[in-house]
């Protein structure tokens, strides 16, 4: 049996801290945050029936680390670093061999560097296989709602990010146009040189979401923004939006107020078995009969998770994606051990809810398009 550990945190501080404790959707946003660095770090569910098309099996556990997303992105790197150590000491303990940095714990510091270094425990941000699914989901979002993507204007929003420059230099021969949207433009130019040098047509850069958007047909986002930047009026009718980042780039207004445009969650995978997650106590026991539920459907989670245990399960314990960077040949090597161990794409996911065949008629009606 395979073991393997993953690091996940609170998105939405109040809503989760209220589901264990129910008197914290009364408290002030600054006791919760310091309620929260005052916890300890520990394990919160035991994942089982991982297997692969190979016959090896897996389990894991989710190790719960007590920080906002606000306090990874601000707090000073020790003190981050500090926390995930002990996140690795518990993963240690249950047995893992490789470590999954979950949201934003893999952008946090260094992105795993030095962690890597401090642990004995193999570390991956599980960004490559990310990438993976992110242009896979973009591609095949345009395909369904009737976009033609060799004449598509693609953009990638935090290009300068490790997922959104290999998913800019992936999508870049395939695409009429690339926009690569970033807050430093200085940043962006190199980007834009490789894009080219990859296939890109027609490549520009901004540092204004709205003008970067303004035209786009297709956008995948994936920044590392603690709160949402792509608003209602940023984008054109018929648009599809690839969200990879968590916590997510795309406002729930856009939900709410834009029944033309279509947006899914990148990286909801097919675990391969009868994955289940089952919560635990703080010593990582089973409470059986309990299932532990972080928005996707039975069977299936984010490709960072999906990534740790494909390595996993490859027996593959050495760091596998670390620091700012993912290289193309990185993702190509997650799409083989996808198909080797038979993970996939398992449909498509918007805030919480799947998006059906009737939801992308929906859409594709109210942007005008034809349906079929």
């Amino acid at each position: 049996m395979e073991r393997f550990a993953f690091i996940i945190h609170p998105i939405d501080v109040r809503k989760d801290l209220s589901r264990k404790f129910p008197v914290a959707q009364h408290l002030p946003e600054p006791l919760l945050a310091a309620l929260l660095r005052q916890m300890s770090p520990q394990p919160v569910a035991h994942l089982t029936g991982i297997r692969s098309a190979t016959g090896v099996e897996a389990e894991g556990w989710f190790i719960a680390c007590p920080l906002s997303p606000h306090q990874l992105l601000n707090l000073p790197p020790e003190q981050v670093y500090a926390k995930l150590l002990l996140c690795c000491e518990h993963a240690e303990r249950l047995g893992a061999k490789i470590i999954g940095l979950g949201a934003l714990t893999s952008v946090a510091g260094d992105g795993g560097i030095t962690l890597a270094q401090r642990t004995k425990l193999a570390v991956t941000t599980g960004n490559s296989y990310t990438v993976a699914t992110a242009v896979e989901g973009a591609i095949k979002g345009a395909e369904l709602m009737g976009t033609p993507f060799d004449s598509a204007h693609v953009a990638i929003v935090g290009a300068s990010g490790s997922i959104g420059h290999t998913s800019a230099l992936l999508l870049a021969p395939h695409a009429a146009k690339i926009t690569l949207v970033g807050r430093d433009t200085e940043r962006l130019k190199p980007v834009a040189r490789e894009v080219t040098e990859r296939g890109g047509k027609s490549v520009q850069v901004t540092s204004s979401v709205e003008e970067g958007l303004r035209d786009a047909d297709v956008i995948v986002t994936v920044t590392s923004a603690a709160d949402a930047i792509i608003l209602p009026q940023h984008l054109k009718r018929g648009a599809v939006v690839c969200d990879v980042a968590r916590p997510r780039d795309v406002s729930v207004r856009v939900a709410k107020e834009r029944n033309d445009v279509l947006v899914i969650e990148g990286g909801c995978v097919q675990i391969p078995g009868s994955f289940t997650a089952t919560k635990t106590d703080k010593k990582g026991v089973d409470r059986p009969g309990e299932l532990f539920s972080f928005g996707f459907p039975p069977g299936t989670a984010y490709a960072c998770m999906s990534e740790t245990m494909m390595l996993a399960l490859e027996g593959r314990y050495e760091s596998f994606t670390l620091g700012k960077t993912v290289s193309v040949a990185q993702v190509e090597e997650t799409w083989r051990l996808a198909k080797k161990h038979g993970f996939e794409l398992a449909g498509f996911r918007s805030f919480e809810e799947a998006v059906t065949a009737e939801t992308i008629a929906a859409v594709r009606l109210a942007a005008g398009r034809k349906l079929g």
